[in-house]
């Protein structure tokens, strides 16, 4: 089931990669189509997230949405629980040991 468009395919690829994080199977399609763009109508150019599973679709509208709007404003940076880091609020994993954000 298609969920939606993405501006481009890296960012596709960042949506892909956030769902998975969250154990929802999906698949970028059209990924190399913007070299056609021209030949082939834009609409039908852009990279496209699929769903494997369309059950999971309200739960990845919400991550996604989650995702584009960032972290709330004046959110605090976090420590990781595993090498001490101080990381800033839009971050979910450490990017120094790769941990994930504990969550309360």
């Amino acid at each position: 089931m298609k969920l939606t468009f993405a501006p481009n395919p890296v960012i596709g690829q960042h949506w892909v990669n956030v769902l998975a994080a969250a154990g929802i199977e999906c698949e970028l399609h059209n990924r190399y189509l913007n070299g056609a763009l021209g030949e082939i109508p834009a609409d039908q150019c852009a990279p496209e997230l699929w769903l494997v599973d369309e059950r999971d679709e309200a739960l990845a509208r919400r991550i996604l949405a989650a995702a584009q709007s960032g972290p709330p404003p004046g959110a605090m940076p976090w420590r990781c629980g595993a090498c001490g880091e101080m990381l800033e609020a839009q971050f979910t994993a450490c990017w120094r040991c790769g941990a994930w954000r504990e969550t309360n």
